[in-house]
């Protein structure tokens, strides 16, 4: 049963992650429907303008105080997912409201490949550590309740905790606040939204800067677990069966895929893993997304798309 329990809290802990990334997806097609393309991109180049600035920031600026180099390189680089989210809006999206669906996806698909040669451009192409202080060491809780207890890594913990409190907050904004409702209207109809005197370019502004914060955070934590790679690019496609069971526009809906993805993960290779000669984590969630594909394609939480004639 202890085996049991570890192994069920490494999933769920894991499915956060995976909630925080899919959460890109999900904010942005909310607000401009388009899937974007560029989510694992802008994971990456995040993460990349955290490790350098955190190695850069103490050069330039003569101490010594990694805290404070950290702090200081968090807010240059959503300065530079600020930045990108204004250009996006100005130099793309402006130019393609309404439309077609596949004009926009093709649009993200030319963000990724700028994004990825732009990054290794300005800062490098190496392999990047990000050391934001998270203790690695594993630690054993409820000894006095399993035999030996259970054995939990505080890094998994500390990034599921922060991962869990960012999407409790987008989930907040987007139920609670003015502009979260908003940005519902434009994603419903861009003309629409216009005609009653909704800003659409501030709209997507706010809507990319913050998918751009959550590759942010999400490349922080992924960073600083397995360092800053191009491998990276790779965590959206872990993400996208997240957003087909949970439904490509609800934010309730990346949490609970999430989790499912991540406890299904860690559990069938644990225990069907050895079974089937291994790497079923690799492909277990890409068969759970067919699965409901076949049977609710719009997910757990999206809206059911009705044609009337």
């Amino acid at each position: 049963m202890g085996f049991f329990i570890e192994a069920l809290m490494g999933g769920l802990m894991a499915g956060m992650l995976y909630s925080l990334v899919a959460l890109g997806f999900v904010l942005i097609f909310k607000a401009s429907g388009v899937f974007n393309f560029s989510q694992g991109a802008m994971v990456l180049f995040a993460a990349l303008a955290m490790a350098r600035f955190s190695e850069w920031v103490p050069q330039w600026f003569g101490f010594e105080s990694k805290l404070l180099a950290n702090v200081i390189a968090f807010f240059l680089a959503t300065a530079c997912m600020l930045a990108f989210a204004w250009l996006v809006e100005r130099l793309v999206l402006r130019h393609l409201v309404n439309q077609e669906g596949v004009t926009l996806l093709m649009a993200t698909l030319g963000i990724t490949y700028f994004l990825d040669g732009f990054g290794q451009t300005v800062f490098g192409s190496s392999v990047y550590a990000i050391d934001v202080g998270m203790p690695k060491e594993p630690v054993f809780i409820l000894e006095e309740v399993f035999d030996g207890g259970l054995l939990i890594n505080k890094e998994d913990l500390i990034a599921a905790f922060v991962a869990a409190v960012l999407v409790a907050a987008l989930s907040l904004f987007f139920q609670k606040t003015g502009t979260g409702r908003a940005l519902r209207a434009v994603a419903d109809d861009h003309q629409a939204a216009q005609s009653i005197g909704i800003p659409l370019g501030r709209m997507w502004v706010i809507v990319w800067f913050v998918a751009g914060i959550t590759a942010l955070v999400a490349g922080i934590i992924w960073g600083s677990k397995i360092g800053v790679q191009f491998s990276l690019t790779t965590i959206a496609l872990r993400a996208l069966p997240v957003i087909i069971l949970g439904g490509l526009t609800s934010v309730p809906g990346a949490i609970v895929g999430g989790l499912i993805i991540g406890v299904g993960e860690k559990l069938s290779e644990v225990y069907l893993g050895p079974l089937v000669g291994g790497g079923i984590e690799i492909w277990f969630a890409y068969v759970l997304a067919l699965v409901f594909l076949l049977f609710r394609p719009q997910g757990l939480f999206g809206e059911k798309i009705i044609d009337r004639v």
